[in-house]
């Protein structure tokens, strides 16, 4: 197997429950999530060889997902569904996903605005920092910060009071 080959399978292997459990946050839904996260492999390995920095791989990827992603959504029309139908659970990749707490958590972050959802997502489920954050999502280092603050802020609200629940994204 030629070296290529084997740097990419590494690098693939050890980063795709990440780059799933992210397009699965982004579109939640687990079919689209896995045709995202193929269509980004795909385009990654025919541009691998522009990966000069490999302990960039993490970011790299993940803003391939993220394009990929928009991209499926180029052109079609929105459908819409009440909130309250929605299933989040990832259990599969996460054993700590059997913790009601947590469950209710991550329930709570799929209600919060996209873009105060997506740098939280980003953060807290994927463990990227501050600065990869800015750099997928074309925002500086402060806004980052800004949207996390008000994304825990929207979170602590809704966990102390739960009538504010009812009201959805920050």
């Amino acid at each position: 197997m030629p070296e290529k080959h084997r740097q990419f399978e590494l690098l693939v292997a050890a980063l795709l429950p990440q780059l799933f459990r992210y397009a699965y946050w982004l579109g939640r839904d687990r079919t689209l999530a896995e045709d995202v996260v193929q269509e980004a492999l795909l385009r990654a390995w025919k541009s691998f060889d522009s990966l000069t920095d490999h302990a960039k791989a993490k970011s790299w990827l993940l803003t391939i997902v993220r394009r990929e992603h928009a991209r499926h959504f180029e052109g079609l029309r929105p459908v819409f569904t009440d909130v309250d139908e929605l299933e989040l659970a990832d259990t599969e990749y996460s054993p700590v996903e059997a913790d009601a707490d947590v469950r209710d958590v991550r329930r709570l972050m799929a209600t919060l605005d996209p873009e105060y959802r997506e740098p939280l997502v980003l953060q807290v489920v994927l463990g990227c920092t501050c600065e990869e954050i800015a750099e997928l999502m074309s925002l500086s280092r402060p806004a980052v910060l800004t949207r996390l603050f008000r994304a825990r802020k929207k979170l602590t609200e809704m966990i102390e009071n739960p009538r504010k629940r009812a009201g959805g994204g920050v």
